[in-house]
């Protein structure tokens, strides 16, 4: 009884039809004997072999009533339940493949009742598990391609410098100092998209505007800017843009779009921040010319370690997780990011409910 749902179910049927036979029982025992006592004495009848006869033949048919509503209680209760409780023993089944590693198995949604709600949200959760699976698998290969690179280099210098083919300068040094910050940059990359995911439960959110926060960063990177002759073009709003963010992780999202801007911006081009008003919302778009990136390379920009074939190679040193980490970020603020390309200025926007929406 304590490991069959349908017994517990059957039983729950089995006491109701007891309650009302009981009920039954007892109204024919008192009122209904006593209305025929009294019927009987009216016209002068003697009721006391009449009143057994009819209590007889009442309890009878009575408890034939209740075995044949036990027996229709068993039968029915029994086909209905299996069906009802079938999806149930289906995700029984499904949850054991999950759990073993299968994150492909779905649950057949045959029905709009509670039922059937549970098993579309048990599909979700199978569908979420996988996508998640997937990602840790894609994290674990893409991590290990991005470290073999360096660490492949590091080795061959040193073998080469171990067995004297190669000579011991100042040069060889800096091309090993190079690999391994190289692989310090990842990691710290790889611990701050880490980071990213887990900010959505512990962010520390305050009202806070926006564009001092912009300017500061500008600011940081005005050598960057000088360095490689591109002119910046920011159109500040009048108003406050304020917004509950959490300060740190908003800070690294502008770090993270002016480093990508910079990067990818060819030298002597021009980089664009301007502002957006939508539906009380606040989009900040940067725009930079980069004639290589194409539509397809757009729809894969916030994958993780995701490059194009030229604009996004490894000659400008990213990983490819700069905008992995912009997008797990501002996602968790509520937010929306974006990308298109326009005339070879390829533009990615992030957006953010507004406190105040003036603009």
């Amino acid at each position: 009884m304590k490991r069959y749902l349908i017994l517990k179910l059957l039983a729950i049927n089995l006491a109701v039809i007891g309650c009302v036979m009981v009920i039954v029982w007892l109204a024919i025992d008192t009122l209904a004997a006593r209305y025929f006592v009294t019927l009987m004495e009216k016209y002068h009848i003697s009721p006391e072999p009449a009143h057994a006869m009819f209590v007889g033949a009442v309890h009878r048919y009575l408890i034939w009533a209740c075995l044949a509503a036990i027996f229709l209680a068993v039968i029915l209760s029994f086909v209905m339940m299996r069906r009802v409780l079938f999806p149930l023993t289906q995700m029984n089944v499904i949850s054991r493949d999950i759990a073993s590693g299968n994150f492909s198995v779905r649950v057949p949604v045959e029905t709009e009742d509670e039922v059937g709600q549970l098993a579309r949200a048990f599909n979700q959760m199978a569908k979420s598990l996988e996508e998640i699976e997937y990602l840790r698998r894609s994290l674990m290969i893409d991590v290990a391609h991005e470290l073999r690179t360096p660490l492949t280099n590091i080795r061959g210098y040193l073998e080469a410098l171990t067995d004297e083919v190669l000579p011991p300068s100042t040069s060889t040094f800096s091309l090993l100092q190079d690999e391994t910050m190289r692989l310090v940059d990842l990691v710290e990359e790889v611990l701050e998209l880490a980071r990213a995911d887990a900010a959505r439960g512990r962010l520390e959110l305050q009202p806070t505007d926006l564009i001092p926060i912009i300017r500061t960063t500008l600011e940081a990177f005005s050598h960057r800017f000088a360095e490689k002759l591109i002119k910046l073009n920011v159109a500040y709003p009048e108003h406050p843009l304020i917004v509950s963010i959490d300060r740190s992780r908003i800070t690294r999202v502008f770090r993270n779009l002016t480093e990508n801007a910079v990067q990818y911006t060819p030298e002597k081009g021009v980089v664009t921040i301007h502002f957006e008003s939508v539906s009380g919302r606040i989009r900040i778009l940067y725009s930079n010319p980069s004639e290589e990136l194409n539509s397809t390379d757009l729809d894969f920009i916030f994958e993780r370690f995701y490059r194009g074939e030229k604009s996004r190679s490894r000659q400008h040193g990213g990983a490819g997780i700069g905008l992995s980490i912009v997008k797990e970020l501002i996602e968790a603020h509520g937010g929306h990011v974006g990308a298109e390309s326009v005339d070879g200025q390829v533009c990615v926007w992030i957006e953010f409910p507004l406190i105040n929406p003036v603009m």
